[in-house]
């Protein structure tokens, strides 16, 4: 008998809202198998602001996926993990439950498991709009340190988390 390989597609992306964060991010996904697909992606963002503000963190998405028409087209549903690391304070942000990063410091991890549900458009050639929304549990192990980088610990926490672990809108090139 003889048997026939097609070439697999690779798919460079980059989530659009994560840059409204400041936080540089790319991401890589391959064809493994007809409608089978895997995704690593991950962000970036080292910046410190003026007044002892700021928002560093780093994340980490591994996700397989099963397209329901072609791979890198139409619906998909996933399974995701995450693992991300965070140093954030000094913050005023608009809802009372984040009210105390304004004068304090967190810092740690999340790792956890979710999954996800997308849809991808074709819009050229070559080029594709993606929406990805995820949730699932993490488990938070952080600090909590007075606000400035040379502030000192003052707690420390666990936490249990269920809800959103991943969203994006991507912009995606298929070689």
């Amino acid at each position: 008998s003889i048997h026939s390989h097609s070439q697999k597609m690779v798919a460079v992306k980059t989530n659009i809202p994560h840059w409204a964060t400041a936080t540089p991010n790319l991401g890589v996904e391959m064809e493994l198998f007809h409608k089978i697909t895997f995704e690593l992606s991950g962000g970036y963002n080292p910046f410190e602001f003026s007044d002892n503000k700021q928002w560093k963190h780093w994340i980490i998405w591994p996700e397989g996926r099963y397209w329901l028409q072609e791979a890198f087209y139409g619906h998909f549903i996933g399974l995701h993990g995450v693992f991300a690391g965070f140093d954030i304070g000094g913050l005023e942000l608009p809802r009372e439950k984040f009210s105390s990063l304004k004068d304090r410091r967190y810092q740690g991890n999340i790792n956890g498991i979710g999954v996800s549900y997308g849809y991808d458009w074709i819009i050229g050639n070559n080029l594709t709009i993606e929406i990805n929304a995820g949730a699932g549990y993490g488990r938070l192990n952080y600090d909590t340190f007075t606000n400035g980088n040379h502030g000192y610990k003052i707690n420390e926490g666990r936490k249990h988390y269920i809800g959103p672990t991943k969203g994006s809108i991507s912009l995606v090139y298929i070689f």
